[in-house]
């Protein structure tokens, strides 16, 4: 299945993980650009992640995507929690947990599609560090 495939395609599914994966960027809400969860805020060919927000359980490609959505205040992820699935590749659908995020060096251990390395600089916003 090519790239292009993969990334139209409506389902995914991942051998480490039979479950169905996060499969549909139609749940992916904020200010959205594209079907690989570039938002109006950062749209270079790197920024394709959404991230589960904890307080309300939803994907958002960024943090100004949840500031301008939503009424409530952001929740950061524990370390404890890190193990929790809050991470979706937008090129292929891949959720991942934030453990997995945090050690890929920026590449999506499914479908091998780079993250811009910069998103590092937004983790205290998402998670504990």
């Amino acid at each position: 299945m090519s790239l292009e495939q993969r990334a139209l395609s409506p389902l995914q599914t991942n051998e480490k993980n039979p479950l169905l994966i996060a499969q549909n960027y139609n749940m992916v809400k904020g200010n959205t650009i594209d079907n690989q969860t570039r938002c109006i805020h950062y749209h270079s060919n790197l920024d394709v992640i959404a991230i589960k927000f904890k307080c309300c359980n939803t994907h958002y490609p960024c943090f100004s995507c949840h500031e301008e959505t939503e009424l409530h205040a952001p929740e950061i992820w524990k370390k404890e929690e890190f193990n929790n699935f809050a991470i979706l590749c937008g090129v292929c659908k891949h959720e991942m947990t934030i453990h997995a995020y945090l050690v890929c060096d920026s590449v999506c251990p499914n479908c091998k599609a780079a993250f811009n390395p910069k998103c590092s600089n937004h983790y205290p916003l998402y998670f504990e560090v």
